[in-house]
Order: structure tokens, then sequence, then C-alpha cells
């Protein structure tokens, strides 16, 4: 995953780059608890789903990128998954984040990258999965096409990400607690400012579900879906790298 930590700047630049990688460092040794408050252990069940969709079946001894990695949640519950064989890249530009998730599993190797400017040759894994770090890049275009670089044709690209429930009054619901309690309960545990009212801000300006499915698309991959998790609060997307050699 990608850190954050900053106050305002959710749109892009290198404004952005900076305030993420700051704020994330910051909240670093609170971000699981409060991710497990938050959610109320709820984002447990949605890593699970993500790992579920990639397909790692299909080669159970191969490598994985897990991008925007944080502090490697995600990276470990498919490298601590039973029949799993293979190795978990879990890359993120925020030290501290790998730092704190390193003794989560033995199958995850943590390093220290920029999702934008990734170092692996092309075409060099099995599969990738990012969990609540894409609306974080600075450059969401970019991140993208930076992951079908990466992967093997015919390997999946999963991502996990928060959304906007379409309805109501789950979607009145859900802005009452993004808006109100979230920040508050996130600055009372983390002790930072501003961390926890840039996570209601950067998912309000992240595009929703149509729109990424749309950029998946024109970054490489091919048969894009789309499946919304507890009526909207979250998003999986999957999609398949595209073969450019074929005819």
């Amino acid at each position: 995953m990608f850190a954050t930590d900053k106050e305002l700047p959710v749109t892009g630049g290198a404004e952005k780059r900076a305030y993420v990688r700051g704020m994330f460092t910051a909240i670093a040794p609170r971000y699981d608890l409060l991710n497990h408050v938050l959610s109320l252990n709820i984002d447990r069940r949605w890593r699970r789903a993500a790992v579920a969709e990639l397909g790692w079946e299909r080669v159970p001894g191969g490598t994985y990128l897990d991008f925007c990695a944080g502090t490697l949640d995600l990276a470990a519950t498919l490298g601590n998954h039973p029949g799993f064989q293979g190795r978990v890249v879990g890359a993120d530009f925020v030290k501290p984040m790998l730092e704190l998730g390193r003794a989560k599993s033995r199958a995850v190797v943590p390093v220290a990258a920029d999702t934008l400017e990734l170092p692996f040759p092309d075409r060099s894994f099995e599969g990738a999965t990012v969990g609540f770090g894409v609306r974080n890049l600075m450059d969401l275009d970019r991140g993208l096409r930076e992951a079908a670089r990466i992967l093997k044709p015919g390997a999946r690209l999963v991502v996990l990400e928060f959304s906007t429930p379409p309805r109501q009054p789950l979607k009145a619901l859900y802005s009452f607690y993004f808006r109100q309690v979230l920040p508050f309960v996130g600055r009372l545990v983390s002790k930072h400012r501003n961390a926890y009212t840039y996570l209601p801000e950067s998912v309000l300006a992240f595009p929703g579900p149509a729109e990424l499915q749309t950029r998946m698309e024109r970054a490489g991959f091919e048969g894009v879906r789309v499946r919304l998790l507890l009526g909207g609060i979250c998003a999986i997307h999957v999609g398949t790298r595209r073969d450019d050699q074929r005819k």
C-alpha cells in the first residue's frame, strides 16, 4: 500500500506524494489497530475476498506482487493462505509501514519502492494485488500502467478500494460515519490531526467503480469486472493483463 499522511492534497502531484508519505509514516504504529477498529474487523474479510479473486491456485509456487503494500496485511493474507507455495513481494514507498509488517508472513518479501517506478523487469509476476492504496497514487493511470507492465500476460490484477454506496439510506449513514465518526476516532487513537480527515476526502475524490474499470482497461487489462462489497462501501476490481502481442 502507499503511506498517507497530510492534510488536503487529494487531487494529485508531487505535493500529494510528499503528503501521503509523511502521513503514513506518522500513523504507522497505530495503522493496523485503526483499520480493524474503524472497519469493525470487516477489513480482514475484504482482504480474504480480494485474495480469492487473484486466481493464485493456477501457479501456487509463483511470485506475486502486492503494491502500495503498507503494513503487508494483504500480502500476508496471500502468503499465509493454505496451499500457497510461492512468495509475495510487498512494495511500498513508506519504509516504517513495511518494517511493522515484516513478521506477518515468511512468504512475504518487503521492498521499498514507489508504485509509479517499480524496480522490476517487464512480465515478472504471476499476479498482483493492491488494497486501499490506488487512491493515494500521485498518478493513478501511470500506476495502473506500471502494474500492467510487470505482470505476465494472462495474470490478474485485483484492486481492493473504498467506494461510496450508491443507494439510500446506506449512502447517508456511510457519509455521516466517514465524515464525522471516523475522523474523530482516528484522531483520538492515532494522535494525528489530519490523517483521518484525509481518508474520507480521498475516497470522495477518487473515481467511482465504473470509471476505475475504464481506466484499468486503458492501462492494459481486459475482462475487468467489479464486485461491490457491503452495499458498495468497498469494491473489488479484477482485470486480466492483456497480451499486447496477440493478433
